[in-house]
C-alpha cells in the first residue's frame, strides 16, 4: 500500500495541476464543453482512485466537487465566478490533505463540512450557506436598521468575496505544504537516454577500476586498504545495479503498436490473423529497445504478407481460416531471445534456391553443399525476395537485410527455422551490451575465458569415479542417472591440447541452453568476477561461440563464451542432456545403476545428525550471502532469485555463517528454497526408510553411507512454502480472462495486480477504441470491466457497441462508476451492462467479477447504491 499511496500522490498532483489550468480556461469561456468534460474526468479519476484506496476524507471533498462539475457537463449549471472559486477552494483543500497524507501515510484530521455544504448548495441551486463570520456580522448589526443591513449585504453577495479571500489563503497553505509534498510529485523525471548511457559508461569504468584494486589487494597480505576496498566494492555494486535498473524497460513498450499494425495488415490483405504476444514483461536495455522496433515491424509485416495464407488457401490446406502470429520474448543464457512465429506456408526452399542462383548469390554447386538452415538464411541478403509481385506491404527485396544489419549493430544475431506448409519462426538473440554481469573465469588451451554465471548450472570434476565416456564418438558424462553431452573447449577453438595426462581430472562447466543442458570441458577454473561486457568488433561477429569481450582486474582482455553458440558450433544435441539414461537407447547405453539405489544429497540442518533427500527432487543447490535474504511485511523469508521472489522455509538453525546453503525445489512454475546449515555430500545408496519413526518433516531413518540418517519428508516442507503445492492444474480454478477498460493509468496499474493476485488473467487497455481493436483482432475474454467516464467513447457507448455485434456480444460487462443513481442504472440496463458497481468499492467489484462467471440464469443485473 505504501507504493500505491506514493503512485497515487504523484498522479493526483499531476491531475490537480491540469485541473487548475483547465478551470481557469473554463472561467474565461464557460461554454467550452470540451474543457468541462476534461475537468470532470480529472476530478472523477481523483475521486474514484482515492475511494478505492479507502481515503474517505479526500473522497468526500472530491465527490462534492465532482457533483458540481457533473452539473456543468450536463448543461444543468452554467459555470460562474462564484462556483468556479468554490471548486478551486476544493482543489486547494485536496492539496492540503495530500500533504498530510504524504507526511503521515494517513489522511490528516479535519472538518470539510462547510466546504462540502457550499458545493452541495451550488448543485441544488440554493444560495451558499453563510460563513461564521457572516453570521456574526449579521447578528451584530444595529438593531434600528435590520432590514437595511440585510439588504445592503445579502448572503449571496457577502459570501463571494469571503470565498475569494479564502481561496488564496488555502492556496498559500497548500503551497507551504507543497514543500513537503513536492518530493512525491517530483519522484518521476524524464532523463535522456544519452545521459543514462554516459552514466553507464562511467559505472563500467568504475567497476573495472574496482576490479583492478581488488586484484592488487589480494596480492598483498594485511593490506590497510582491504576494508576500504570492500566498502568501495559494495557501493560500486549498488550503484551499478541502480543504473542497470534505470536503463531497463519491458519489451512490451516496443510491441504496443503491433496489434494495430496486424489488424490493418489483415484488413488490407483480406486475411484473418490472430496475434499472440508472450513475455511482454521481459526487460531489456532502453537503447536496444528502440533499435529493435524497426526490425520487429519488418518481420511482422513479412509474416503477415509472405507467411500467413488467405482464408481460402488455408481451408484448402486443412488449416483454420484464421492464421496465428506469435511474438515471444524471454531470457536465456544471459541473452534476450525474441521469436516471431507464424503457422503459415513456411519458406519455399525451391524458390529460395532459384532466386539465389538468379541473383548471383551462389552457384548450384555451392547450394548443393549448403544445409537447409544455410539456404533459409539466404533471405537476409540485400535485394532478396521470393514475392511474386510487389505490394504496398512487401516484395521489393528490402527489409530482411535491414533487419539483420540493425540487429548485428547491437551485437545480436538472427536465425530462421521453417517447415514448408507449417510456418516459420524467426529468432533474434540480443547479447548483453555495455552491461555488467557476474562471470566464471575459466582456462582452456592456455587461454582464459569468461562464462556468464547466469548460464552456469554447476561445476563437475571428472575423474575415476565419474569418467568421461564416448558413445558413438560423442563424449558424455553420467551425471546423476543422466547422460550429459560434452564439448572440449580447447578442441573446438583449435587451441593446444593439454594432453591425456591432465584429462584424468577435467573440469566440466554444466551450462543451460533453454530447458536443456550440456557440459563444457575446460582445463582450469578460477573465480567469479563482475565483468563489463563489451560487444564484439564487426570482424569477429561471425564467431558464434563468443558473445563479447571484457577486461579483467589485471588488465587482460579475454573473450566471453556463448553457450548457445558453442552448442551450435559443436553440433551438440542438447536434448540428450535432459533425458534419462535408461531411455538413451539411441546412444547405445543401458542404465547400469541398480533400481534399489538412488542418488542422495546429504546435509545438516538444526543438529549435527545428517539428513538426506533424493537428489532428483532438488533442482539447484545455492550458496547465497545471508544478507540477500529478505523478510516480507508478514514475516516470511524470501530471496530475489532469477527475476522472481523465491519463498524460503527455514529448516536449519545456524545464523552465524555469512553464507546460507539453500536447496531449491521446482515443479513447473512453482519454486521454494529450503534453508539448511551445511551441504555434506552426494552419494548413491539403497534408501530403506523405516517409516515407523516418521514425524513432521521426516519420513524416518535409513542407513546411508554407513550412518543412520534422517530422510526428510519433502512434501511436508514444500507445503510449508505453498499450501496448494500439490494441487493439480485440474483441481485449480481455471484462470479467467478479464478485460479492463480504464483511461486512468494509475487505476489500471493498481487494479491489474489486485486481479492477478486473485487468480484472474487481466488485460488492461486505455480506452474503448483500443478494446474494440482487440475484439476485431479476435482476442477473447470471459468478462469485461469498464469505466463510464472516458474520452472519445464513454462506457455506455462502448457497451452498446459490444452488444451490437462481434464475438463479445454475449460477454458479461461490469460498469465502474462513482454515480449509481436510478438514472445511471436504467441507462446501464439499456446499454447492456450486467452489473453496475461503485468504482471505489473494491470488495463489491471482486464479488461482481465472481458473480459474472455464474450461469446466465443466476447472473442478474444489479446496481450498488451510492
Amino acid at each position: 500500500m505504501d507504493d500505491l499511496i506514493a503512485d497515487f500522490l504523484v498522479e493526483t498532483n499531476e491531475n490537480l495541476g491540469a485541473l487548475d489550468e483547465a478551470i481557469l480556461k473554463l472561467e474565461q469561456d464557460p461554454g467550452d464543453a470540451q474543457t468541462v468534460s476534461l475537468i470532470f474526468r480529472l476530478m472523477h479519476t481523483i475521486k474514484g482512485t482515492c475511494g478505492f484506496l479507502g481515503l474517505q476524507r479526500l473522497e468526500a471533498v472530491a465527490h462534492a466537487a465532482e457533483n458540481v462539475l457533473g452539473k456543468c457537463r450536463d448543461g444543468v449549471l452554467v459555470p460562474t465566478t462564484e462556483s468556479i472559486t468554490t471548486v478551486l477552494e476544493a482543489i486547494d483543500r485536496i492539496r492540503l490533505i495530500l500533504t498530510g497524507l504524504e507526511i503521515s501515510q494517513s489522511e490528516p484530521a479535519g472538518d470539510d463540512g462547510q466546504l462540502i455544504a457550499a458545493l452541495d448548495a451550488i448543485v441544488a441551486g440554493d444560495p451558499p450557506p453563510a460563513t461564521e463570520a457572516e453570521l456574526e456580522a449579521m447578528f451584530n448589526a444595529p438593531a434600528e436598521e435590520p432590514v437595511e443591513a440585510v439588504e445592503a449585504a445579502p448572503v449571496a453577495e457577502v459570501t463571494a468575496p469571503v470565498a475569494v479571500e479564502a481561496a488564496p489563503k488555502a492556496a498559500a497553505a497548500a503551497a507551504d505544504g507543497d514543500q513537503g509534498g513536492s518530493s512525491v510529485a517530483g519522484q518521476t523525471i524524464r532523463v535522456g537516454v544519452e545521459v543514462l548511457e554516459n552514466l553507464m559508461t562511467l559505472v563500467s569504468e568504475l567497476v573495472l577500476s574496482r576490479n583492478q584494486l581488488l586484484q592488487l589487494s589480494r596480492s598483498q597480505e594485511d593490506s590497510p586498504f582491504t576494508v576500504p576496498l570492500q566498502r568501495l566494492s559494495h557501493i560500486t555494486s549498488d550503484l551499478q545495479e541502480g543504473v542497470m535498473k534505470a536503463r531497463m524497460q519491458p519489451i512490451g513498450h516496443a510491441w504496443n503498436k503491433v496489434p494495430r499494425l496486424v489488424r490493418d495488415l489483415a484488413r488490407d490483405l483480406s486475411k484473418k490473423i490472430d496475434l499472440v504476444m508472450l513475455g511482454a514483461e521481459t526487460e531489456l536495455d532502453r537503447q536496444v529497445l528502440e533499435l529493435i522496433k524497426d526490425p520487429l515491424t519488418h518481420m511482422v509485416r513479412n509474416s503477415a504478407d509472405h507467411g500467413i495464407e488467405d482464408p481460402m488457401t488455408r481451408r484448402a490446406a486443412g488449416k483454420p481460416e484464421t492464421g496465428r502470429l506469435t511474438l515471444n520474448a524471454y531470457h536465456e543464457g544471459g541473452h534476450i531471445i525474441i521469436e516471431i512465429a507464424d503457422d503459415g506456408r513456411g519458406l519455399p526452399m525451391s524458390k529460395i534456391r532459384a532466386k539465389a542462383i538468379s541473383n548471383g548469390i551462389c552457384s548450384e554447386a555451392e547450394l548443393a553443399q549448403m544445409t537447409d538452415n544455410q539456404i533459409r538464411n539466404l533471405i537476409f541478403h540485400a535485394g532478396f525476395s521470393t514475392a511474386e509481385k510487389v505490394t504496398a506491404v512487401s516484395g521489393r527485396g528490402v527489409g530482411m537485410d535491414v533487419v539483420r544489419t540493425n540487429i548485428e549493430r547491437i551485437g545480436g544475431t538472427i536465425d530462421v527455422q521453417s517447415v514448408e506448409g507449417h510456418g516459420s519462426t524467426f529468432s533474434i538473440k540480443i547479447p548483453i551490451t555495455l552491461a555488467i554481469v557476474s562471470a566464471l573465469i575459466v582456462a582452456a588451451g592456455g587461454e582464459r575465458f569468461a562464462i556468464p554465471q547466469i548460464s552456469v548450472v554447476e561445476l563437475v570434476r571428472a575423474g575415476v569415479d565419474a569418467p568421461i565416456e564416448r558413445i558413438n564418438r560423442i563424449p558424455v558424462l553420467r551425471l546423476r542417472n543422466r547422460l550429459l553431452p560434452l564439448v572440449r573447449m580447447s578442441k573446438l577453438l583449435g587451441l593446444p591440447d593439454p594432453g591425456e595426462a591432465s584429462r584424468e581430472s577435467d573440469y566440466i562447466v554444466v551450462t543451460q541452453v533453454g530447458s536443456n543442458t550440456f557440459g563444457i570441458i575446460v582445463d582450469r577454473v578460477f573465480d567469479t568476477e563482475d565483468i563489463v561486457v563489451k560487444p564484439l568488433a564487426p570482424i569477429l561477429r561471425h564467431l558464434s561461440v563468443f558473445s563479447g569481450n571484457t577486461i579483467l582486474g589485471d588488465g587482460s582482455v579475454i573473450m566471453i563464451l556463448d553457450p548457445n553458440g558453442i552448442a551450435r558450433a559443436a553440433e551438440v544435441d542438447v536434448g540428450r542432456g535432459s533425458s534419462n539414461a535408461a531411455n538413451d537407447t539411441d546412444l547405445g547405453v543401458m542404465n547400469t545403476t541398480s533400481a534399489e539405489k538412488v542418488a542422495l544429497l546429504l546435509f545438516r540442518a538444526g543438529s549435527d545428525e545428517p539428513k538426506a533427500v533424493p537428489l532428483t527432487l532438488v533442482s539447484r543447490i545455492e550458496d547465497m550471502p545471508r544478507e540477500s535474504i529478505e523478510r516480507t511485511s508478514s514475516g516470511e523469508e524470501v530471496l530475489q532469485y532469477r527475476g522472481h521472489l523465491l519463498p524460503l522455509v527455514r529448516m536449519g538453525m545456524d545464523t552465524t555463517s555469512p553464507r546460507q546453503p539453500i536447496l531449491v525445489f521446482t515443479d513447473g512454475d512453482r519454486s521454494m528454497g529450503l534453508l539448511v546449515d551445511e551441504i555434506i555430500d552426494i552419494v548413491e545408496d539403497v534408501m530403506n526408510v523405516e517409516l515407523g519413526k516418521a514425524q513432521n518433516g521426516t519420513l524416518g531413518s535409513a542407513v546411508v553411507n554407513g550412518k543412520a540418517t534422517d530422510v526428510i519428508d519433502t512434501a511436508f516442507w514444500l507445503s510449508q512454502a505453498s499450501t496448494d503445492w500439490f494441487t493439480s492444474p485440474v483441481e485449480k480454478a481455471v484462470s479467467k480472462r478479464l478485460l479492463i477498460v480504464e483511461d486512468s493509468a494509475f487505476f489500471r496499474q493498481m487494479l491489474v495486480p489486485v486481479l492477478s493476485a486473485a487468480g484472474y488473467e487481466a488485460t488492461a487497455v486505455i480506452n474503448p477504441v483500443e478494446a474494440l481493436r482487440l475484439r476485431d483482432s479476435g482476442a477473447m475474454f470471459d468478462t469485461i470491466v469498464t469505466d463510464i467516464e472516458m474520452p472519445e467513447m464513454n462506457g455506455f457507448e462502448f457497451a452498446q457497441e459490444v452488444r451490437r455485434e462481434g464475438v463479445w456480444k454475449d460477454l458479461p460487462i461490469i460498469a465502474l462508476s462513482s454515480l449509481a443513481n436510478p438514472e445511471h442504472l436504467a441507462r446501464g440496463v439499456h446499454a447492456g451492462f450486467t452489473q453496475h458497481i461503485q468504482k471505489m468499492d473494491r470488495d463489491a467489484l471482486m464479488d461482481a467479477i465472481a458473480r459474472s462467471f455464474l450461469p446466465a440464469d443466476e447472473a442478474i443485473y444489479e446496481g450498488v447504491a451510492a
